[in-house]
């Protein structure tokens, strides 16, 4: 297996990050919560707020908001080397974890960027404790337009155009992060857990 780096973040959205009514609808990243620790079933990502009360994300399949797609979005994962990327494009304000991946990875010296094909076979984490899990069905997290006019600062109230579209080209293969899929239940990740290809 191949070493690619360290969890450093670990968020859930305990509401949906675009709001608002079309053509008004926006990116709104308030809906993000950053946690300790994150609970990983088949149905999705969950966690827990200081007083030990669920936080549950939109995605997870027991939610009722209509987010998750027949089990393909449950879990999502991006890279610091793409938010890097992403900056040198758009600007200071794509802060790591801005865009509500439930994991982030630090890469540490490493600027790799990495497409739907590097997972082909899946991603390994490792817990403190040497017990390892492995998301499985790794896809591109297709960016929407909402978030795409956000990173670009577009104005709400114009239609979108030329930069619009080509944003979200750019952001489309892999850039804005992944979503993948875990087969078990009561696993929980933790910051400093190591993350591998196998």
């Amino acid at each position: 297996m191949r070493l690619l780096g360290t969890i450093i973040g670990l968020q859930v959205q305990v509401k949906s990050l675009k709001i608002g009514a079309p053509p008004q609808k926006r990116y709104d990243p308030a809906g993000i919560r950053q946690v300790e620790r994150l609970g990983l079933s088949s149905d999705g990502v969950e966690s827990w707020d200081d007083n030990g009360l669920p936080l549950a994300d939109v995605h997870n399949i027991k939610q009722p908001s209509g987010k998750n797609r027949a089990g393909s979005n449950g879990i999502s994962i991006c890279f610091t080397s793409h938010y890097a990327l992403m900056r040198r494009r758009f600007g200071k304000h794509l802060t790591d974890g801005i865009a509500g991946e439930n994991i982030l990875v630090d890469l540490q010296d490493s600027d790799e960027i990495f497409t739907e094909d590097t997972f082909e076979n899946g991603i390994v984490i490792e817990g403190v404790d040497g017990g390892r899990i492995t998301l499985q069905s790794v896809i591109v997290a297709p960016p929407c337009v909402e978030f795409s006019r956000w990173a670009l600062r577009y104005p709400d109230e114009d239609r979108p155009d030329r930069t619009v579209t080509e944003t979200i080209q750019f952001l489309h293969e892999g850039t804005r992060g992944f979503y993948c899929s875990f087969a078990g239940s009561g696993v929980i990740l933790r910051l400093g857990d190591q993350v591998f290809v196998p």
